[in-house]
């Protein structure tokens, strides 16, 4: 496994990130011995960040996590979230105190290496998402963070950089933050390139450079579009993340991928993989899994390196093109 510079953080973050969501579900879903089996494989492999939040299982993530690392004498790096309640923005610092002490407890730690805000951003006229202002405001977000890092509860301070492309640039901008969360993948690299006039979908544009600005570490997320990418097997768990996201266009647009890929660059899950380590600003790519299958795929995608030149500039030619299939 190869590691790269994870930003400000000084730490060098394996390409490959554990994703315990609710996507993949295996530290939800899955049987203790196939638990088990999954963190210790990926360790052996030189995954050295598992990433969680509270609302994965409703805490089943992180309590899974709490015993199965506890049974490890080795002790990878480790990330969690907290989203907050939008009609309880009058005490921010009380909401993520307490989100984190739950965590904590579940987790059977002192500390964790990464707190996120989990919220996607965006203007106030929009009830759905957080405000910039909430955020960055005198006992907002950044400075809760900030303390709570001061008391040795967290290392480091991040974003999930959903919603709003311009609210997350603000956010990112200000210089507060350490890491980003970043919606990237085959389907939607927006945040990392201009996309052409023909590519429609949920626009991230910007993100990507202005993390690189602030040197926050980037954690690719969703590269495998909530399993659509890797595989035409249905969970029931394909929900995407973008409002104007549908799993029935993501399918089309996964077979206009593909058609011009083929299977030249391994399985799909793989070239999902390779083409987010692809990306020289990425740092890592959280990868979610359903089964032991899903991380050995993953691996051996990492393991054979970044998608090269000549295949990315077939898939700009896919996203010229609207995502119409080649003949």
């Amino acid at each position: 496994m190869k590691h790269r510079r994870f930003g400000c953080t000084g730490i060098d973050i394996s390409e490959l990130v554990f994703g315990g969501g609710f996507v993949g579900g295996i530290l939800i879903d899955a049987d203790d011995d196939t638990r088990r089996e999954a963190i210790r494989r990926a360790l052996d492999a030189g995954v050295n960040w598992i990433d969680t939040a509270p609302s994965y299982g409703q805490g089943q993530s992180e309590t899974a996590l709490g015993w199965l690392l506890g049974e490890l004498h080795e002790q990878p790096h480790l990330s969690t979230k907290v989203g907050l309640d939008l009609d309880r923005l009058d005490d921010i610092p009380g909401q993520i105190e307490s989100s984190l002490e739950q965590s904590l407890s579940r987790l059977a730690r002192d500390s964790v290496d990464l707190l996120q805000l989990h919220n996607p951003l965006g203007p106030p006229a929009d009830a759905a998402t957080l405000n910039v202002e909430d955020v960055l405001k005198e006992r907002g977000v950044a400075d809760t963070f900030e303390r709570l890092k001061g008391q040795g509860l967290i290392r480091f301070m991040g974003i999930t950089a959903l919603g709003d492309a311009g609210a997350c640039r603000q956010v990112i901008d200000s210089g507060r933050f350490d890491t980003a969360q970043v919606y990237y993948n085959a389907l939607n690299p927006s945040a990392g390139q201009k996309m052409p006039a023909k590519w429609t979908g949920h626009s991230y544009d910007g993100i990507i450079d202005a993390c690189h600005r602030q040197d926050m570490g980037v954690m690719a997320i969703r590269i495998l579009a909530a399993g659509v990418l890797a595989t035409d097997t249905r969970t029931g768990r394909e929900i995407p993340v973008n409002a104007d996201s549908q799993v029935e266009e993501e399918e089309r647009r996964t077979r206009a991928v593909f058609a011009a890929l083929g299977d030249r660059h391994g399985t799909r899950a793989q070239t999902a993989v390779r083409f987010a380590l692809a990306k020289p600003e990425v740092s890592c790519a959280i990868v979610g899994l359903a089964t032991l299958e899903h991380l050995d795929q993953a691996l051996a995608g990492a393991e054979s390196g970044p998608l090269p030149e000549d295949a990315v500039a077939s898939l700009n030619r896919v996203y010229e093109s609207g995502f119409q299939l080649s003949e």
